[in-house]
């Protein structure tokens, strides 16, 4: 992420609100703006247009989410912050949908898969030689804590390399790491067979 992304929460609710702000401090260059009034809800987004928009459904009709993609334009992507069980049709109208029950992992994850890229932006940078060191940890199965122990670092250092190996590679999963470590080489193939 080169530029900086604009992302508004729109949640009436300050716990839940500062709750998601604090979780998404933790990812570089966003700015977040606050609307705990609904009713200004379209008004602010039109004036200020975000390029990510975090509502809960229960608070704007499937109506009014047509209404604001139509009075918005460009490439605003709203993202659900789902409450309790909604109809399927209501979430298949958003581009991701978060649960307030979501791990802080996969809010994060979500949210950086609906980022818009750049288009000058190299999508996938080199890892420090730290961060491959933790991709073979992760390959192997080792948990944050155990990765922590066996490298010598704190377990908030090693979720931050983490967040990085993520934010450079846009792999969010132990299988998709374990595909780049082989083709980069960074672990043999019948190492990982007698470590899982």
């Amino acid at each position: 992420m080169g530029q900086r992304v604009h992302i508004f929460i729109a949640e009436p609710s300050p716990i839940i609100r500062s709750g998601l702000i604090s979780i998404l401090k933790e990812i570089p260059n966003i700015d977040i703006a606050e609307i705990s009034d609904m009713s200004t809800l379209l008004t602010k987004i039109q004036r200020y247009t975000p390029d990510i928009l975090i509502v809960n459904p229960s608070y704007i009709g499937l109506l009014s989410l047509n209404q604001m993609r139509s009075k918005i334009g460009g490439d605003v992507k709203i993202i659900a912050l789902q409450y309790s069980i909604l109809d399927e049709i209501i979430l298949n109208q958003y581009d991701e949908i978060i649960s307030i029950y979501s791990s802080v992992d996969t809010i994060k994850d979500k949210l950086i898969g609906v980022i818009p890229k750049s288009s000058g932006e190299i999508v996938k940078q080199e890892l420090s030689s730290r961060e491959k060191e933790i991709v073979v940890c992760i390959v192997k199965g080792l948990t944050n804590k155990q990765i922590a122990d066996q490298l010598c670092l704190s377990t908030h250092t090693v979720m931050t390399h983490r967040r990085n190996i993520t934010n450079k590679l846009e792999i969010h999963s132990s299988s998709g790491l374990t595909i780049y470590a082989i083709v980069n080489k960074l672990v043999e193939l019948d190492k990982i067979k007698t470590s899982i």
